[in-house]
């Protein structure tokens, strides 16, 4: 910010500048706009101020190109900005029990020890579309949807203490819906009473309300305690990996071919399927096309098979993979 006192004519009105400094803004330009007084010092400093404002956003760009870009989503209160503050290992999110007090999407970067950078982005919390009434949450909800699109990873993060929610499972359909890699967070999991077979009831019951994310890697963290704290960037990294994966044509149509000696192709009215080949067209989300002898012949079930050969031979965990079947001309 830049205060500039404007109608100081002449030298000897330089003095009444001063009862400006009580706005804050630092120290006053006095100017004169008519006879371009004062206006040359105003300009040398902005352009130098912008001159080294532009030199580290080009700084921070190129640093963000090659970071791994992870986005916290999910409901209001479930520990987003204390998993954000525990990460980059600063108090730049403000946490509160008070629901709302992530307002908009906050950016910082981080290194891990072995050198990988993470551009990491805490959201505001998503509550259903009903009860959002204020225009600023609806804007903090669109920006959160922002952060997903640019996301390599998209970490939902769920409350243990509150346990699952419909909003969870529409809030971890955004991150689907945009093909993002996802990843599955479980926060407070310190205030959890354990015994040896809690975590894998939770994971049981994750897998069956969340029954389209089964490729999704489950972490159980508490950012109060920082335990597993650590294992979030490592596992981004991983499914980011696994999300611009590119398989050769001859590796994946051998998977094919064995899926199809295991299970015949169904048939319809006489008519049987025939699968002549399968290739990868493009990566992030995977995406894969099949070429049929008829589209119409290709049952749901046969297809959802078909992607569970592929993620049996190939490791794609963690991120979704989109099956298109094409007629073979």
């Amino acid at each position: 910010v830049f205060l500039a006192v404007n109608h100081i004519d002449n030298f000897n009105q330089r003095d009444e500048i001063y009862d400006f400094y009580s706005l804050g803004l630092g120290d006053p330009y006095p100017i004169s706009a008519v006879h371009g007084l004062g206006v040359g010092d105003l300009l040398d400093d902005l352009v130098e101020k912008l001159k080294n404002e532009l030199s580290s956003s080009d700084k921070n760009e190129n640093l963000e190109d090659d970071s791994i870009k992870i986005a916290l989503i999910g409901r209001p209160n479930v520990g987003k900005s204390s998993i954000f503050n525990r990460l980059i290992k600063e108090n730049r999110s403000i946490v509160s029990d008070v629901q709302g007090t992530t307002r908009d999407s906050i950016d910082a970067q981080f290194s891990t020890k072995e050198g990988q950078t993470f551009t990491i982005t805490d959201t505001a919390g998503i509550r259903r579309s009903g009860r959002v009434i204020e225009k600023t949450e609806k804007y903090s909800v669109l920006r959160a949807q922002m952060a997903v699109e640019k996301a390599d990873a998209v970490a939902v993060i769920i409350d243990a203490q509150a346990g699952i929610r419909e909003q969870d499972k529409h809030i971890a359909g955004i991150a689907t819906e945009k093909g993002r890699a996802v990843l599955i967070v479980v926060n407070k999991w310190d205030a959890i009473e354990k015994n040896n077979y809690t975590m894998k009831d939770f994971t049981d019951l994750i897998r069956d309300e969340f029954k389209f994310l089964d490729f999704a890697p489950i972490l159980f963290v508490s950012a109060k305690t920082s335990q597993r704290i650590d294992l979030i960037p490592d596992t981004a990294a991983a499914i980011d990996e696994n999300h611009k994966k590119r398989i050769k044509s001859s590796d994946l149509n051998q998977a094919i071919i064995d899926a199809l000696a295991i299970h015949p192709t169904p048939t319809r009215n006489g008519k049987r399927l025939r699968v002549y080949y399968a290739t990868q067209v493009s990566v992030a989300p995977p995406t894969f096309v099949i070429f049929v002898n008829d589209p119409d012949l290709m049952h749901f079930s046969f297809q959802r098979y078909l992607e569970n050969q592929i993620r049996d031979n190939f490791d794609f965990s963690g991120t979704p993979i989109v099956l298109r079947i094409r007629e073979r001309k």
